[in-house]
C-alpha cells in the first residue's frame, strides 16, 4: 500500500511518504493549494485504491469524514492517480 495525495486541479500526486502529511507538505511547498489535496491509498498489487486519509476531515467543504465523500472528487482522485500509476507494480 502506497499513501498518496492528489491534487485535483492540478492533476498531480505525492505518494510514498510515512504519512499523508508528508504528500500534502511536498504538493503545498511545489505550489498546490490546500482544498485541492485529497488523501488516498493505492494497492499496486490489485490496482486498487481507498478513499480515507486523516488529511480529507475538511468540514469547512463538506468533509466531515476521513473518507472522501463527494462522488465528484473521488472520481477526481481515481482518474489521477490510474492515469499516473495504473500499471505500475
Amino acid at each position: 500500500m502506497i499513501k498518496i495525495v492528489v491534487d485535483v486541479r492540478r492533476r498531480t500526486l505525492a505518494g510514498g511518504g510515512e504519512m499523508h502529511a508528508d504528500c500534502e507538505a511536498l504538493l503545498l511547498e511545489l505550489g498546490s493549494e490546500q482544498d485541492d489535496l485529497w488523501g488516498a491509498n493505492w494497492f499496486p498489487d490489485e490496482q486498487h485504491i481507498e478513499f480515507e486519509s486523516l488529511i480529507n476531515i475538511r468540514p469547512r467543504l463538506g468533509n466531515r469524514s476521513i473518507i472522501i465523500q463527494s462522488e465528484q472528487i473521488r472520481r477526481q482522485v481515481e482518474t489521477v492517480a490510474r492515469e499516473l500509476l495504473g500499471g505500475v507494480v
